[in-house]
């Protein structure tokens, strides 16, 4: 029995080699990309989140990539791609961590939504679309506005 996790905690290596933890983005809203190289889905909305990355990251927003695949193929695809937030690769480790949301997943991508207080707050299954990606802000701005709590934050999240 998987234990879920309501607060992720981890550390994978970023493109470097340097072991980065999850509570480095404590304070930001953060959307836990699972994505390998060999997944088209994957490859197709990473442009997209490039663009989120720019146009979000001052309003408090990061993105977070972990590659579930060879840190080789994940470097040479990243020189190809230019990404504009961190990379993180594991195979295994990086499948334990999305295992923790206890959502129930059988591909990629899988993107974890979680609070700048370090929260998970839902999980989107599939390829983010720009329409979700601005639902997303949406809502949590309007949880950041307290217009919303984390329990209507979660079921908004839900229905995406």
């Amino acid at each position: 029995q998987l234990e879920v996790v309501t607060h992720p905690a981890f550390a994978l290596p970023d493109m470097d080699g340097t072991h980065r933890e999850f509570t480095e983005g404590d304070g930001t809203h953060r959307l836990i990309n699972f994505w390998a190289t060999w997944c088209a889905p994957c490859r197709r909305e990473i442009p997209l989140l490039k663009s989120f990355q720019e146009e979000h990251g001052d309003d408090g927003f990061q993105i977070i990539g972990i590659a579930v695949d060879f840190p080789d193929l994940v470097a040479e695809f990243a020189e190809e791609v230019a990404f504009k937030y961190p990379i993180l690769t594991g195979q295994q480790d990086a499948m334990a961590v999305a295992e923790t949301s206890g959502v129930e997943f059988i591909g990629m991508p899988f993107t974890m939504i979680v609070a700048r207080d370090g929260e998970l707050l839902g999980a989107y299954l599939g390829e983010l679309h720009q329409s979700h990606l601005d639902d997303i802000v949406t809502i949590l701005t309007r949880l950041d506005k307290g217009e919303l709590n984390k329990k209507e934050v979660s079921g908004a999240l839900d229905l995406l």
